[in-house]
């Protein structure tokens, strides 16, 4: 059986946590700016160790697993 929750929680993490989409911290002028679809080196930054700290909570504490097969 193959666990699919990597790679689920991955894909819908990566598109809803990149810089710009939803929301980008720190923003161009502001703290916080939701939906302005810009970006910078910063906010990658910010938003690459906040990547890593969901996807490893959801997947090593949580244990989250989805199972095809």
């Amino acid at each position: 059986m193959l666990d699919w929750a990597p790679i689920v929680i991955g894909l819908i993490l990566f598109v809803l946590m990149s810089p710009g989409v939803l929301f980008q911290m720190p923003g161009n002028t502001r703290p916080v700016e939701f939906g302005s679809f810009t970006t910078n080196g910063k906010s990658v930054i910010i938003h690459t160790l906040l990547f890593f700290a969901v996807f490893t909570i959801l997947i090593m504490a949580v244990r989250v697993r989805i199972y095809t097969g």
